[in-house]
């Protein structure tokens, strides 16, 4: 299991790889930390502006300015 880079409580910017359901634009908090999903750390996030939670690889995800 990898070191999760990013904790509960942090606010990220998430790049979406995925094509089927754009994700909403801006800030997204950090819910919980999840066991990696092929080798890499993996996050639950959530936007304001939605109504659910994503999951998100740490590739997708990069510090706030």
């Amino acid at each position: 299991m990898s070191m999760h880079k990013f904790q509960p409580g942090e606010v990220v910017v998430y790049r979406s790889q995925q094509r089927v359901m754009p994700a909403a634009p801006g800030e997204y908090r950090v819910v919980a930390v999840r066991p990696d999903e092929n080798g890499e750390p993996a996050y639950r996030i959530r936007n304001e502006g939605e109504k659910h939670e994503r999951i998100a690889r740490e590739s997708e995800l990069s510090w706030t300015r």
